[in-house]
């Protein structure tokens, strides 16, 4: 949803949002998103992510930086396992896995800082 339109506030009730599914044939599973915002102008976006227990995306890497900061669940890294509350930032180019534990499913809003691509090496 563009929301580049010139308004100064809005309010998104995410909970009145259904989960958008995002199969993903590098995993053979899908993964699921809420969108939130999308700058038409920079490419940014804002989402909110469902990564299921035990959906990890493979070692890719993006030309454009991105962050999750953790809802719930444990998001699951290449650098580690974060809870609730955490921010994790991924510079440009970073190689980089994420997903969730395999006990439990991981919700993050996710954001990226310009037009959003994935490379899988």
């Amino acid at each position: 949803m563009d929301r580049s339109d010139g308004s100064k506030s809005f309010i998104i009730d995410t909970n009145e949002m259904t989960w958008e599914e995002r199969p993903n044939s590098k995993v053979g599973r899908s993964m699921y998103r809420k969108k939130l915002i999308e700058d038409s102008d920079t490419g940014m976006k804002i989402n909110i992510a469902k990564y299921p227990a035990g959906f990890v995306t493979p070692l890719h890497k993006h030309h454009c930086a991105h962050g999750m900061y953790v809802m719930e669940g444990i998001l699951k890294t290449n650098e580690g396992e974060f809870g609730p509350g955490n921010f994790v930032w991924f510079a440009e180019g970073d190689q980089a896995e994420h997903g969730a534990t395999a006990k439990t499913d991981v919700i993050v809003m996710f954001i990226t800082n310009k037009t959003f691509d994935i490379e899988y090496l």
